[in-house]
C-alpha cells in the first residue's frame, strides 16, 4: 500500500492542552474558506472555526437555490460563473439574501425544498461529526485535533474575534487543489498514484464501518503524503444510505466527471479513462460488504 494511506493506523488521541497553541493568539487569523455551516479561520499549523448560525446556513441554502436557476436561464459561462463566484462576492449576496428574508413572509423563501434541504444538512452534520469523533479521532485518516481552555483569537472581517477551545491540524491544500497543481506541471504519473491514495482511504473508511456520500475532492486534504478527510458532514454507517448511493454509483458512466476531474486529465483521457475502471471496480456494493467490518454488521448499520 502506497504510503498516502496509511489504512487508518492507530495516532495519538487528541491531545488535551494546557493553553491554546501560541500561534493562535499571536496575531490574527486570516479566512481560510467557508462551507455551508462553517468559517474557517487559520494561523500558520492550526485552523478554528466558526459555526454558522441557523439564519446563515437557510440564507446559504436560499442563494444557492436562485443561483442555480439563474444559471439554467442565462447561456453559455455566464451561468457557471454566477455559481462560481469568488468567496467575498457570494459573503455579500448571503449577507442580503438573509436582510430580505427578515422582511419578507416566511411563505414566500421557506419553501419545502428549503425546509428539507436544511433539516438534511443538520441531521447529517451532526451525526457526521459524531461518527468522525468516535471511529476516526486519533487516526491518519483525519488532520489532528487539540483541545484547550477557553481562549480569545483575533480573525480577519466580522466578528473580528472568537472564543475557541478546539483547533485541527491545518492541511497543506485540498486534493482538487493538488491535482490541479500537477496537472499543470504535467506530472501526471503523481496526479494518478494521488487517486490511488484516494480510493485507498475509501477503502480504510470502510473497515471503520464509515461510509462517505459526499467524495467530492475539495471535501479532502493533502498533509505530506497521506489525504485526510476535512467534511465528515457526508459520514454514514447506515446501510440503507449507503447502498442507494451504491445504486446511483451504478449508473454513472464517468466517475471522475462527477468528482470534477475532467478538467485535469483533459490533456491524459487515457488516465481518466483508467480511473473510471479503478473507482467502479472498488466503489460498489460488494466490494463496500467485503470491507466492512464484520463486528458491525449490516442490520446494525441501519439503525
Amino acid at each position: 500500500m502506497p504510503s498516502g494511506a496509511h489504512d487508518g493506523e492507530a495516532r495519538p488521541k487528541p491531545r488535551l492542552l494546557p493553553a491554546a497553541p501560541p500561534e493562535l493568539t499571536q496575531g490574527r487569523l486570516k479566512r481560510l474558506g467557508e462551507g455551508l455551516g462553517k468559517v474557517v479561520y487559520a494561523s500558520e499549523h492550526w485552523v478554528v472555526k466558526r459555526e454558522r448560525s441557523p439564519s446563515e446556513i437557510v440564507a446559504l441554502i436560499v442563494l444557492w437555490k436562485m443561483l442555480r436557476k439563474l444559471e439554467r436561464l442565462l447561456p453559455g459561462r455566464w451561468g457557471k460563473r454566477l455559481v462560481a463566484r469568488p468567496a467575498r462576492q457570494i459573503r455579500v449576496l448571503r449577507l442580503l439574501t438573509q436582510a430580505a428574508m427578515a422582511v419578507v413572509p416566511k411563505s414566500v423563501w421557506y419553501t419545502t425544498h428549503v425546509r428539507e434541504a436544511w433539516r438534511l444538512y443538520h441531521r447529517r452534520n451532526v451525526r457526521g461529526e459524531a461518527l468522525a469523533r468516535i471511529h476516526l479521532a486519533g487516526t491518519s485518516l483525519v488532520p489532528e485535533r487539540v483541545s484547550f481552555p477557553p481562549t480569545r483569537v483575533r480573525i480577519s472581517g466580522w466578528p473580528g474575534w472568537l472564543i475557541v477551545s478546539e483547533a485541527t491540524e491545518r492541511v497543506e491544500t485540498t486534493l482538487y487543489q493538488r491535482l490541479v497543481e500537477l496537472a499543470r506541471a504535467g506530472r501526471y504519473d503523481e496526479v494518478e498514484r494521488w487517486l490511488e491514495r484516494l480510493l485507498e482511504l475509501r477503502q480504510a473508511g470502510w473497515r471503520r464501518g464509515l461510509f462517505s456520500m459526499d467524495a467530492h475532492l475539495k471535501n479532502f486534504g493533502v498533509i505530506g503524503d497521506r489525504i485526510v478527510l476535512l467534511d465528515t458532514g457526508g459520514l454514514t454507517n447506515r446501510w440503507r444510505e449507503i447502498e442507494g448511493r451504491l445504486a446511483y454509483e451504478d449508473v454513472v458512466a464517468q466517475p471522475h466527471v462527477q468528482l470534477g476531474l475532467a478538467p485535469i486529465l483533459a490533456k491524459r483521457p487515457d488516465i481518466a479513462r483508467r480511473f473510471d475502471a479503478r473507482w467502479k471496480s472498488i466503489v460498489n456494493l460488494e466490494m463496500v460488504r467485503r470491507y466492512w467490518p464484520a463486528s458491525s454488521g449490516t442490520e446494525q448499520a441501519t439503525a
